[in-house]
């Protein structure tokens, strides 16, 4: 029994070996599943859960990184990797209490790891930084920012040479100046970046929780999902399939910003095309249109570095009235996330959602921004944290309520840039390549035609962009993380 015992042992750290190779190679699904054969052989080993904690992270399974963490602290509490890579899933989920605790753990038990004192300090910052906020809030009157900006106050250098609106209104012709532009890395003037923001704040404020689209029997429809700042990329889609136009339009289906180093461009770019086209270009609100989300992961950091703090505010604003699904001829509906932990969800609740706010950390406009599918019947709790995951079953039953034929979602990397699970009637699509220039995944976007609905996927490579790394604007506590 004990040489059975002694020879699980070296396989399980022979797993381990090969697991932390496939890591190091950025292959973080096969390293989870070797760490997962060591675990099974010999599972009282705290680096085996630790280590399988950092790899969930790397995929944005911060649900089961926590639970990883949990465990190699059970399993060893003086383990102090397993502090460290719990902070870092409490801090991806935007827990920056609980991430507080266990970094003032790890400064305990290492004083002199000047990393570990460096990231409670930052995190220390965010958690006084959100006590002040909470406590000078005003409940009753919230004072936008949008009605605090003056434009007439904002002077236009003699020397800018960028793209100008119109009599401040987007025209195609302006469309075109800023793209060029951003190719280019140049920059929009602030007087017209902050006239967008206002401009389509209003405009999105006349929209419903979930738009109603009529896409003739003849008509080319176009669904784009996450773009994560990944300009380059967006100008392929384009390229391939056109620019937004009456003729040819567009619904980009959340996760606009943050991780990629280009999101100012991506978030411009997308907003003129609402302003230009507002019937034919639509945007749904993804987890990663939120405060918490954009202070973690580079947006937030990115606005502040190539405009003001205000603006990154204003940003916030405008989020909290985009869309939260679209539903296509009465027959296909469209969201970032998911689908829900309730059977009885029906589009009239959708519809009357109040989603002028941050995201809640639970019920259906969580889910619809959160949750993903599952290849087995019923639900489970997300591996993400947030949300929930559904099953075929779950899908069916919810199509067969609400008269749907399938649903579209995004929020997952997918290799081939899409998937079609739950007997084709959840189909994913994710439209940024070689995510985070790291995970080799393929871009996709789907056109439909009016009469029939027909998904077809049209896939991509990553395109070059300048040398500015993913993440470049991202919180320092993340370094952890990406």
């Amino acid at each position: 029994m004990d040489s059975q015992v002694t020879e699980n042992a070296k396989l399980a750290e022979k797993y381990k070996e090969d697991a932390n190779q496939c890591f190091n190679n950025q292959d973080f699904n096969q390293a989870i599943e070797l760490y997962a054969k060591a675990i099974e052989l010999n599972p009282n080993v705290a680096v085996y859960y630790a280590n399988r904690s950092f790899a969930y992270l790397k995929t944005e399974c911060f649900g089961y990184a926590l639970t990883d963490a949990d465990k190699s602290i059970e399993i060893d509490k003086s383990y102090v990797k397993g502090y460290y890579r719990r902070a870092a899933a409490h801090m991806s989920l935007g827990k920056f209490k609980m991430a507080l605790k266990d970094y003032e753990t790890v400064t305990k038990a290492r004083p002199n790891d000047k990393q570990a004192k460096m990231k409670y300090t930052e995190c220390n910052k965010i958690v006084k930084k959100m006590a002040f906020e909470k406590a000078i809030a005003v409940d009753d009157v919230k004072k936008s920012i949008a009605d605090s900006i003056n434009l007439e106050n904002i002077v236009i250098e003699d020397d800018y040479s960028g793209p100008k609106l119109e009599d401040g209104n987007v025209t195609l012709e302006f469309m075109e100046d800023l793209m060029e532009t951003y190719k280019k890395q140049g920059k929009l003037h602030r007087i017209y970046a902050y006239k967008i923001l206002l401009d389509v704040k209003q405009l999105f404020m006349k929209q419903s929780t979930l738009v109603d689209i009529a896409i003739p029997d003849d008509s080319k429809f176009t669904v784009c999902g996450d773009i994560h700042g990944q300009f380059y990329d967006l100008m392929n889609i384009f390229k391939l399939n056109g620019l937004p136009s009456p003729s040819n339009p567009y619904l980009f289906n959340g996760d606009f910003v943050d991780r990629g180093s280009f999101s100012v461009e991506c978030i411009f770019t997308l907003f003129g095309f609402k302003l230009l086209y507002p019937e034919h270009f639509f945007m749904s609100r993804g987890n990663h249109e939120s405060q918490t989300m954009n202070q973690m992961y580079g947006f937030e950091g990115e606005v502040k570095a190539k405009y003001t703090a205000q603006m990154s505010e204003l940003f916030t604003e405008v989020y909290n009235w985009l869309p939260l699904a679209h539903c296509l001829n009465n027959r296909v509906l469209v969201m970032h996330g998911g689908l829900f932990s309730r059977d009885d969800v029906e589009l009239t609740e959708i519809r009357n959602i109040d989603r002028n706010r941050q995201p809640p950390e639970e019920g259906i406009m969580c889910e619809l921004l959160w949750s993903d599918p599952q290849p087995q019947n019923g639900r489970a709790p997300s591996k993400r944290g947030v949300g929930v995951q559904f099953g075929p079953d779950v899908t069916k039953n919810f199509l067969e309520k609400n008269d749907l034929d399938y649903i579209i979602r995004s929020h997952e990397v997918k290799s081939e840039g899409y998937e079609m699970a739950h007997d084709g009637k959840c189909i994913t699509v994710f439209s940024a390549p070689n995510y985070c220039d790291s995970m080799g995944n393929m871009g996709a976007f789907i056109t439909l035609r009016g009469k029939d609905l027909k998904p077809t996927f049209v896939t991509y490579k990553a395109v070059p962009h300048p040398d500015v790394k993913p993440m470049a604007y991202a919180n320092s506590l993340l370094s952890l993380i990406c």
